[in-house]
């Protein structure tokens, strides 16, 4: 049986998901680039899901993918890079469902604790879902695209941010199956004492 501090610390658990996922949406940190020249200049340029910042553009940030990027036998590089940023946007949908959701169990009482749980745990295990392929694009892209051979690239904070999301959605979903399972039922019944029997 699931009970109200088992959905409190999934709550916390998916609220701190849910923030990771949005700072990894809005900062441009999925795959950077860093280098120094024999000046002593650190060069860097930051891709994000939406655009890129580089020390060498003005202005500093610029929509990403570019139009002269996808137009020059890139094609297949933009149109993954804007499946990634559309299912990103979707998980945030997704989390604003699985939000809602707790909210409802939560303030149902008993009887909604204890047959929500799978409705909850399954929009989380979703959530999850969708960040691992969101994390596996971008490093599928990483490790096969051609732009990123040069020295000097790496995956970035977005990215850790995106798989420890990924990862704490799911445990919490486990947490959730498993209370239900493993816990004895919340204020269970007493029998009362029968005065005839006595």
């Amino acid at each position: 049986m699931t009970r109200v501090y088992v959905y409190t610390a999934g709550l916390v658990a998916f609220v701190a998901a849910t923030a990771m996922i949005v700072a990894s949406i809005v900062e441009p940190h999925w795959i950077s680039y860093s280098v120094t020249t024999t000046k002593g200049e650190t060069l860097e340029k930051h891709i994000g899901l939406h655009k890129s910042c580089s020390s060498l553009d003005d202005p500093y940030c610029r929509d990403f993918p570019s139009q002269e990027l996808c137009q020059y036998g890139e094609r297949y590089f933009c149109s993954m890079w804007r499946t990634v940023g559309f299912m990103a946007s979707f998980g945030i949908v997704l989390c604003l469902a699985t939000l809602i959701s707790f909210a409802i169990v939560m303030g149902g009482g008993k009887y909604r604790r204890e047959t929500g749980w799978p409705f909850v745990a399954a929009l989380l295990s979703l959530v999850s879902v969708v960040e691992f392929i969101v994390i596996s694009i971008v490093a599928f892209l990483y490790d096969h695209d051609a732009q990123f051979t040069i020295p000097g690239w790496r995956l970035d904070v977005s990215w850790y941010l995106g798989t420890v999301s990924a990862a704490l959605s799911l445990i919490t979903a486990a947490g959730l199956a498993s209370s239900a399972y493993f816990l004895p039922p919340e204020e269970g019944y007493e029998f009362l004492d029968d005065p005839l029997d006595a």
